[in-house]
Order: C-alpha cells, then sequence, then structure tokens
C-alpha cells in the first residue's frame, strides 16, 4: 500500500514539525543530522553522517520505523537494536496518529532511539 496524496502531505507536514524539534544546530548538520524517509507504507527517521573513510558519502543509519496497518488503523513503531533487525517498541508498540509516532521518536524515554 502506498500512502495517498493527502495521507502523505500529512507525514511530510508532521515530520518538518519533527525535524524541526530534533535536528541538530545548523553548524554541524554536515557531520550529524536527522532526515524522514516515506516508502511504501513505512515512515524511517534516519541519522545522516559523513563516512570516516571516505568523508564525501553520507552513511544513512536507520533510528526508527513506523509502519501504518491501515486493517487496524493504527501505527506500529519499531527501533533497530544492536543485531540491526526491527525490533517492536515495547513501552510504545502501536501509536493512533503519525504525529504520536514522532512525539514518541522524540522523547525517547528509553534511549532505544538516539541512544
Amino acid at each position: 500500500m502506498v500512502f495517498s496524496e493527502l495521507e502523505e502531505k500529512k507525514i511530510q507536514k508532521a515530520a518538518a514539525v519533527f525535524l524541526e524539534a530534533c535536528r541538530p544546530p545548523v553548524h554541524i548538520r554536515s557531520q550529524l543530522d536527522i532526515d524522514v524517509r516515506i516508502a511504501g507504507q513505512n515512515v524511517q527517521v534516519v541519522e545522516l553522517r559523513p563516512d570516516i573513510r571516505e568523508p564525501s558519502r553520507i552513511i544513512e543509519l536507520p533510528v526508527a520505523k513506523a509502519t501504518y496497518v491501515k486493517k487496524h488503523q493504527c501505527w506500529k513503531l519499531y527501533w533497530m537494536r544492536s543485531d540491526l533487525k526491527w525490533h517492536s517498541y515495547t513501552p510504545k508498540p502501536e501509536a493512533r496518529s503519525v504525529e504520536e509516532v514522532f512525539a514518541v521518536v522524540n522523547a525517547d524515554e528509553n534511549d532505544c532511539f538516539f541512544g
């Protein structure tokens, strides 16, 4: 399932608010930044850093993923553990809105997303 144009605009608006709140200061964004990717039914938060061996290459490190389940009209929230697999975020495995997803990721109460 791909998001409709209206749904995608809503997600982009929520992502802009989230990024405004959690992106690092402008002067260090070339060394560390945060972005949001929308693909299929997933919204993914990624950390952007230059490669240590080849600084001109940017590496994307996944931080959080939310998958919309249309049947249940909810978002499933995941975090990437050190085994490089997505795991359900057990303190809050589901959210009713994309805004709630971004609020949980931004709060990061268990230090799972941004360590």
